[in-house]
């Protein structure tokens, strides 16, 4: 038996190799080796909190956390059963580099062992590494666009005013303000809405590095759209000036009208700003009295003034004239009696025609009067009583003449006096 093992050894290894070579042959035939390639796997990084523990951050350079194509080679079967799900790429900071990059190390998650092979088109994770930076800034809240014709921007405020921001020192220190902008085109009431916070360095661009942190990403703008419009001041005068002057009507102002913004509401019953009595007092004057006047005393509850380089002061004058004389003749036959007894005639016999008044005022007043324009009374009871008379009594008297004007600023500046012969109604 034991001849029969030991003989034909090279017939038994043969049968062997023989045997070999075919289960190969087979299992190739089965089973063959493929290739997967997969696009755009990400790379996980792990224990980046070494980095950031001492006070630094990092940022991956030129995209190399994300590897192009990872081609795997393993038996068609494990090939069918692999996704891009199944591709695990990590890199992990406790094998950094003296050059800042970490190597990447590749695997699926299952079947893993029975890879031949598994590689990407990137071996390894490029960083910058920078010490970090935190800053506190001013939270601006901005307008842009236009709103409607007629309206403007009142107030701008928002729930915050300050931010927080942090991450490389070389980014944080090019910024130098934060904003959060409104767009206002077209409005005419009221805004009120969440906006992003942009950060912007000193030339006005923005800056939108993704590797900076921001305690507040967004902020509540509250933006007052007023109503605008021009309106004049009105200014009312009290007092009287010395005698022989008057108060013309005029009054001028070194500004004559202002814009004044507010609520629609509030603006359609503001027609003018009105400055009250006693601002403007002409007492005893004898030339134009001016007052300066600020204007924001006046202005009505939640109307503004809203105009660049006027701050609301004013000089406001009261024109004040000498007043000047006039004599206007009339015809006798349009001056009355008052107070003329009965069974009594009156008639004026002296001046014959015409009889002549002075008048003083403005000189602008009197070159318009006329004599159609004078009421003239002789006023017998007035006369009486002067005289100590309790009767009228037939006979010829010197009298006096009261005349007015009615709606024209003139007065009567003298005595005019008419002889009236009185007599009574029996007499031939």
């Amino acid at each position: 038996m034991k001849s029969r093992l030991t003989q034909n050894w090279g017939l038994k290894i043969a049968s062997f190799l023989c045997a070999a070579v075919l289960w190969l042959v087979v299992t190739n035939i089965n089973d063959p080796l493929a290739t997967y390639r997969v696009l755009d796997v990400p790379v996980s990084i792990k224990n980046a909190n070494l980095i950031t523990d001492r006070g630094q951050v990092y940022e991956v350079l030129n995209g190399t956390d994300m590897i192009d194509v990872v081609t795997i080679s393993a038996p068609r079967s494990i090939i069918d059963s692999l996704d891009k799900s199944n591709i695990v790429a990590e890199a992990d900071i406790n094998d950094l580099t003296s050059v800042d990059t970490v190597p990447i190390k590749l695997s699926t998650n299952k079947y893993s062992d029975k890879l031949d092979s598994i590689r990407g088109n990137i071996d390894s994770v490029r960083l910058s590494i920078e010490e970090k930076q935190i800053r506190n800034l001013a939270l601006k809240s901005v307008t842009t666009g236009e709103v409607r014709e007629g309206y403007m921007v009142g107030s701008v405020s928002s729930d915050q005013n300050l931010i927080r921001i942090s991450g490389p020192q070389s980014i944080i220190s090019q910024v130098s303000k934060a904003q959060a902008e409104v767009d206002i085109s077209g409005f005419a009431s009221n805004i009120s809405t969440d906006c992003d916070v942009r950060l912007y360095n000193d030339a006005g661009e923005e800056i939108t590095a993704e590797n900076i942190e921001k305690n507040i990403s967004k902020v509540r703008v509250s933006v007052e759209i007023l109503e605008y419009r021009t309106v004049p001041f009105v200014c009312e005068v009290t007092g009287t000036p010395a005698d022989g002057y008057q108060f013309t009507g005029e009054v001028t102002f070194s500004k004559a009208s202002a814009r004044v913004a507010a609520r629609s509401k509030i603006l359609e019953n503001v027609d003018a700003i009105e400055i009250p009595q006693g601002v403007l007092d002409v007492t005893g004057a004898t030339e134009d009295v001016t007052v300066l006047v600020d204007i924001n005393e006046y202005l009505p509850d939640g109307v503004s003034l809203v105009e660049d380089n006027f701050v609301g002061r004013i000089n406001v004058t009261a024109k004040i004239e000498a007043e000047r004389e006039r004599s206007i003749r009339i015809p006798v036959g349009q001056i009355r009696f008052d107070g003329l007894p009965a069974g009594y005639q009156a008639v004026i016999t002296e001046p014959a025609n015409e009889c002549s008044l002075m008048f003083s005022g403005l000189q602008a007043a009197l070159n318009e009067l006329t004599s159609e324009e004078i009421s003239a009374v002789v006023d017998l009871k007035s006369w009486k009583s002067s005289e100590g008379l309790e009767e009228v009594v037939e006979g010829s008297y010197w009298m006096p003449v009261n005349a007015v004007v009615e709606g024209k600023n003139v007065r009567q500046s003298s005595i005019t006096e008419v002889r009236v012969h009185i007599l009574a109604d029996n007499e031939e």
